[in-house]
Parts: structure tokens; sequence; C-alpha cells
């Protein structure tokens, strides 16, 4: 049946061409952003995921940025320290040579001195003047704050990484579980009946000791104190001042480090072996030290001498035990600010941030309160070289070393055990990230060049197919003729 009125057929054709119209501009839109999803309308669900894909992905390259930041300031702070270090290389080489007094003059003596001053104020500009971006490393700015510490109890503490969490400060209670003891030994007898050449052997040494035979309890004494340096083995009488009572041959140090060790020589008698005995009252040659064991926070430390180490996930600390404390109870303070906080993850919480304490470099923080510090070797200190305090001035050096070396291996281990394996664990995450929204959301050139062709085909088909749908009804012209 022809109608004019109403073309269905056009109308049909209208409707196809353009929902054919609508697909090419689509796969049109699709090849020129690369996207297989440009709004929400394209795929909703897809959108959502790949969205919070897209927030993730940005959140772990902050958080590698973030980390390399780090690594940067680590390297810079590292860098500083390893000049600090050179400088306390040529301060302990000036002291040795000060040390050799018999060969140097007192003038060479104040010329060392003139540069041991030099080397100590550089050291403590170096701390002053370290800074990255604006933020100043060394000065001690970046350390934790200590509230409460009974200097009797313990010192030197040295906070090296908190996790503060949500609280405002954290309590430290310390509780000695184990005493450090010096090794001891001890001489029971009043004289030697015998003639012997004695080998003492210490932490600091070994020496040999020529005893004649009746050698008093006093003498031998006398004989060990005058080589204590050398051995690191000290006398006293058992029972002060008799000296019927014996002797007691101890460490002046501490520890599992320390020992204290006799041989006799050129004697088979053992006249001197034969009342040697331990503090158990075995007959010994040779006792070693203990060291000091206690608790954290309930967490059991690490103990050398008198000097405890705690590294815990959430406090990492260091502190001498006074030697008053090394047989009480308990003490406590409390950490209430400071350290470096950087920030790793791709969220914000304690777990996915590190503190890390980074102490001052100056010369009055290098040393410890038992020896004396870095700033006390100076001319106006009370340890200089100019004022004969070379053995002491050695001592403290040799301290300061070992603290800015520990540091360093502190920085070090962290930049290369948690900087660069989390940047290492952060970009195969946002890999991983990229690769699941790409697959979501980017689109397949193949598929949609493939769709573009089908649609255009379509789109050309189906307006001729409506400029035939709209020519039609003029067939009727015909039946008017």
């Amino acid at each position: 049946m022809t109608r004019i009125n109403t073309n269905t057929a056009a109308l049909v054709a209208t409707r196809q061409l353009s929902q054919s119209n609508q697909r090419l501009q689509l796969s049109l839109e699709r090849l020129s952003t690369g996207l297989r999803i440009n709004r929400g309308a394209d795929d909703p669900a897809g959108l959502i995921i790949s969205q919070n894909l897209r927030s993730e992905i940005e959140s772990v390259r902050q958080a590698i940025a973030n980390s390399q930041r780090a690594s940067n300031v680590v390297a810079t702070t590292e860098g500083a320290l390893d000049e600090v270090a050179s400088l306390l290389n040529d301060i302990q080489s000036k002291i040795i040579e000060a040390a050799n007094d018999g060969a140097v003059s007192d003038d060479e003596i104040r010329a060392n001195q003139l540069q041991i001053d030099s080397a100590v104020e550089s050291i403590t500009r170096i701390a002053n003047t370290t800074t990255f971006g604006g933020r100043k490393l060394l000065n001690g700015s970046l350390g934790y704050i200590t509230s409460g510490v009974v200097g009797g109890d313990v010192t030197d503490v040295r906070i090296n990484g908190v996790q503060f969490g949500t609280a405002s400060f954290i309590p430290v209670e310390v509780v000695v579980t184990q005493s450090a003891q010096h090794a001891e030994l001890q001489f029971q007898n009043s004289s030697i009946s015998e003639s012997l050449t004695l080998e003492l052997a210490g932490p600091n040494g070994v020496t040999t000791l020529s005893l004649l035979s009746g050698s008093t309890a006093q003498q031998i004494l006398d004989a060990v104190n005058l080589v204590s340096d050398a051995t690191g083995v000290s006398a006293t009488f058992i029972n002060a001042g008799n000296q019927s009572s014996g002797i007691v041959l101890n460490t002046e140090a501490f520890g599992s480090d320390s020992f204290v060790q006799v041989q006799e020589i050129g004697t088979l008698t053992n006249p001197f072996l034969s009342h040697t005995r331990n503090t158990s009252n075995e007959l010994v040659s040779r006792n070693i030290g203990r060291d000091v064991a206690a608790t954290v926070n309930g967490a059991s430390t690490l103990g050398k001498g008198l000097e405890l180490f705690l590294n815990t996930n959430t406090l990492s600390l260091e502190m001498r035990v006074q030697e008053a404390f090394n047989t009480a109870g308990a003490t406590s303070f409390a950490i209430t600010g400071g350290g470096a906080r950087f920030q790793l993850g791709p969220g914000v919480d304690t777990n996915q941030q590190v503190n890390i304490g980074v102490q001052s470099a100056a010369a009055s923080r290098l040393g410890n309160d038992t020896i004396g510090y870095l700033n006390q070797i100076t001319s106006d200190g009370q340890f200089s070289l100019v004022v004969g305090q070379a053995s002491r001035a050695a001592l403290i050096i040799e301290e300061a070393i070992q603290q800015v070396s520990s540091f360093r291996g502190r920085l070090g281990a962290f930049e290369k055990n948690t900087l660069d394996t989390n940047v290492n664990q952060l970009t195969i995450t946002m890999e991983n990230l990229i690769s699941s929204e790409s697959a979501i959301r980017d689109l397949d050139f193949a598929l949609e060049t493939s769709n573009l062709t089908r649609n255009q085909i379509l789109v050309s088909a189906g307006t001729s197919v409506l400029a035939i749908a709209n020519q039609t009804p003029q067939s009727v012209l015909a039946l008017l003729q």
C-alpha cells in the first residue's frame, strides 16, 4: 500500500543512520584520545575502577618522589659527615704526633694545637651550615627531644628512631635485669714464694712482670698498676688497706670484651696461680667480664659493657648505664618530640612513615659524659695538648670517630635497606597499577579501527538508503498521469 503522508521507510532509515553516526562519532573520539572510556556513559563501572587506579598511581608516584628526596637528604648529610670524619682523622694524627714529646718541641705541640683548634671549629661550622632545601641537617634540629632523663641512672642517651603514631610523647622505662661486671681474678696470698715472670693480659694488651721471691702483695699491686694503661687491668687489695688479704686484678672496663688472664713463666710450682681464684672461689687463670642486660618498655636490649642498645619497629635507641644504677631497679624518661619524619608510602599513616633521629655533629656533641667532648680538646679546653692531656684527647677523638662512623653507617643502612628498597617496591607497584588502569581504560586501536571502517560503511549505506526512501513516495505521481 502506497502512502505519502507518512514515509515509514524514511523514518526507519533516519533512525538507523542516526545510530550509525553516533557509533562513528564514538569511534572517532576514541581514536583521537586513545581512550576507550572518555565519559561515564562509555563504561560506568570501568570509569569508577580506573579513576581509583589513577588516584593510587598518583599517590605511589609521589611516594617514589618522597623516597628519592629522602635519599638526597641522607646523601647530603652523609657527605657532610664524610668531611667531619676526615677532619677527625687529621686531629687524631696531630694528637698522636704531640704525644711523641721526646722528639717534638713545645712549639710544634702548640702548632699542632692550633691546627686542632681550626679543625674543631670547622667541624662545628659544618654542623651549622649543612642544609637541604633550607632545612639544617646536622645542628641537632632533627634530633629527638627527651625529658626527665636522670643523669645518675643513664647518660649519653641517643634516640635513633621513634614511631609516635597518634601519641604526643613516648614514655621509656629502663629496667636493669643483669648488672655489668668487670673481669676479675683474686690473688689470695700476701706474697709469692718463688721468683717468676708473670704474663698479665687484659683488653688493652699483654705485658710481663718480673717478680722476685718474697714479693709482697703491695709490690705486686704496684707493678700491676704501673702498666695498667697498657693492659687495661688494675689492682687493689681484697680488703682495702690490708696487704695480707691479697689483691684483686680487675679490668677497668665492663663487659664481655674485657678479660684478665695471668700465666706464669719460668716455674712449675705455680706460686702465683695456685693462689688465684675467681669470685666463685675456683682456681682459674682467666676471667671474662659481663655485659649489662635490661628491658626497655618490656623489650629486651643488647648490652655491651655498660652500653645498652634497642632496635625495634617503634623505638631505636642507645644509652650508657651509670655504675651506680648498674645494679639498681628502674628509671624512666620520655621522648617528647623531634626527629625527621619521611613519608614513604602512598597513604598517610604510621605504617607508611619512617622516623629517624639526626644528632648534632657539633664539637660539643661528639664524645660522651664519661671521657669528655671534642670541644674540650681545644686550646681553652681542659684536655688540650698544651696542658699535657694527649692521652685524654686521644680517648675523646677515638669516641668521636666511632660515633661519626656509626652515624654514617646507620644513615647508609637507612638509605640502602629502607629508601632504595622502598623505591624499587613502589616502582613495581606503579607498573602494575598502570598496566591495570591501561587494560580498563586505554583503547585497543586494532579493534576500534575495524569498528571505524564498519561505521563509515554503515553511515554511507544509511545515507543512500535514506535518499531512496525519500524518493519512493514520488512514485505516486505516475498514478496521476
